[in-house]
């Protein structure tokens, strides 16, 4: 066998194995009337929205700082993160915390849908949109009940390295500073 029909014989295994690995349940919920998912075992929890404490010199899509329970969680908007054009919040905005490159971070999303279980057979390949165009955080799109939905790698989406340093600026609080940090959200 030759060595480019060896590659190309590599790439189709590895193309094969990733789909494979793509399947599985799935929290949904809407962006801009889309509907978008994220692997269930990257979800920490669902919260409704809270007072966020901007952090100056920040890009805009990192809205700021929450404090979860004494732990500073960056919050990240995902419709700025997206290139779509901000939102009022509603009483179904909420704050979904995931685990992404070992970091608990909060995304704002306009409202949870439900959890799914996607098997690995109705997960497609993203299309090609050409060179100009990144996809490389689309895990696949979902097909469910006649419906598509994409499937986010939350690690790609989140992986710039602003929001590391953000949480490592706040780290674990102490009490003290976790309840001036809760009153000023309150006030």
């Amino acid at each position: 066998m030759s060595k480019p029909a060896i590659e190309d014989a590599r790439e189709t295994a590895a193309r094969k194995v990733r789909r494979e690995e793509r399947g599985g349940k799935f929290l949904t919920f809407f962006l801009a009337g889309e509907e978008y998912g994220l692997e269930i075992l990257k979800v920490q929890e669902i919260i409704g929205m809270m007072d966020i404490t901007p952090v100056p010199r920040t890009p805009e899509d990192i809205r700021g700082v929450i404090n979860l329970r004494g732990k500073v969680i960056p919050i990240v908007d995902l419709r700025l993160k997206f290139s779509m054009e901000a939102a009022e919040r509603t009483s179904e905005t909420c704050i979904i915390v995931v685990e992404a490159n070992r970091l608990q971070t909060g995304i704002v999303v306009d409202q949870v849908s439900e959890v799914l279980d996607i098997m690995a057979e109705n997960v497609e390949d993203t299309p090609a949109f050409g060179a100009d165009v990144r996809t490389d955080y689309i895990l696949g799109i979902g097909k469910s009940e006649g419906h598509v939905k994409l499937l986010l790698d939350i690690d790609r989406v989140l992986s710039d390295g602003n929001l590391e340093q953000i949480a490592g600026a706040g780290g674990d609080m102490s009490d003290e500073q976790s309840t001036e940090m809760a009153m000023a959200q309150a006030a």
